[in-house]
């Protein structure tokens, strides 16, 4: 059943992503798209967008979404395909709670050990590396070959790092620009 599906997926999804919504992206890519081909590359690119467009975190966003679609390219009720959401959502949170809470507990213990802080100097390369593989998963033929993605691209850089621009008018901006340019 696609609902237990969903579910388990993005619990183990949710289990070993380390490093937040950016790096999880490309599990959850290699998961929905590769892995059970529930969905198009293009729609993952869509649903990422939508995710970054949104208010809230990346990642949980991402799963709210894919759970929708999912549920819905199988011709589910609408209802049906915001249970998928719930329940894409609540998995991709349990880890997190569990660990968060597992941690606040101990964390007044250990965060004086020499072991805590080496194994926290040493996942940052890892989680920099899984956030350039979502990076790089998100650069496909379909939105990146076309010289117009480069000059938004350029244009939005160019507005947040020099201009200091506020992000929520480059994105909205940026949405703008891109319906009337597509």
């Amino acid at each position: 059943m696609i609902f237990l599906e969903l579910f388990w997926t993005f619990l183990v999804i949710g289990l070993f992503t380390f490093g937040g919504g950016y790096a999880m992206l490309s599990l959850v890519q290699n998961e929905v798209v590769i892995k059970h081909a529930w969905i198009t590359a293009e729609q993952f690119t869509d649903i990422v967008a939508i995710s970054q467009a949104t208010p809230g975190p990346i990642g949980i966003n991402s799963a709210t979404y894919v759970g929708y679609t999912v549920t819905h390219n199988m011709g589910y009720s609408h209802l049906a395909c915001v249970g998928g959401s719930f329940l894409a959502t609540l998995a991709v949170m349990i880890p997190s709670f569990v660990i968060v809470l597992i941690i606040c507990r101990l964390y007044a213990k250990v965060r004086k050990s020499d072991l805590f802080a080496s194994l926290m100097k040493n996942i940052r390369p890892i989680v920099i590396g899984m956030i350039a593989a979502a990076a790089g998963i998100l650069i496909t033929p379909t939105n990146f070959f076309h010289w117009t993605s480069w000059v938004l691209l350029a244009a939005a850089f160019v507005a947040c790092k020099w201009l200091k621009a506020n992000p929520i008018w480059v994105i909205l901006a940026g949405g703008l620009i891109g319906l009337l340019i597509y």
